[in-house]
């Protein structure tokens, strides 16, 4: 297993990885040392970034809320869905969708800060704060990119 990390702002992105799939991703305050992949260091470089030829174990159908993390998947980049968008999709409860995505063991893969609350951000480990800057991002280079 390989693991490292990449500075995003004030915080650093650290992956734990083996190949194509990704099995943890983290925020912390603190860097971790040794390499990620370049989808990583790209998107924490403010680059537009699909996560293309990653994977996450996540997405393995015996593992908990697979459904829901292929659907979140699907949100394009600099998108965004509620909850409840996420859950009538799927016949589940916005509850359960949020319960999911606090679960998530691969953030930016499986891109749970797109999912919102209908009156607001909604949540997000381990700052909130960390999911308003990831949406910003996205929403500049996506802004950049329709020009």
């Amino acid at each position: 297993m390989r693991e490292g990390s990449c500075r995003l702002g004030l915080w650093h992105v650290h992956v734990y990885w083996e190949g194509s799939t990704v099995s943890r991703v983290r925020f912390s305050r603190t860097p971790l040392p040794g390499p990620v992949p370049v989808q990583f260091r790209r998107y924490c470089a403010g680059k537009r970034e699909d996560f293309a030829g990653l994977t996450s174990i996540a997405l393995s159908h015996e593992y908990p809320y697979s459904a829901i993390y292929s659907e979140v998947r699907k949100i394009p980049y600099g998108e965004t869905r509620t909850y409840g968008q996420v859950g009538s999709a799927l016949h589940v409860s916005p509850r359960l969708v949020g319960l999911a995505m606090k679960r998530n063991p691969t953030p930016l893969i499986i891109p749970c800060h797109r999912v919102v609350s209908r009156t607001g951000i909604g949540g997000f480990s381990p700052d909130p704060e960390l999911k308003e800057v990831l949406l910003s991002l996205e929403q500049k280079n996506k802004r950049v990119l329709s020009r």
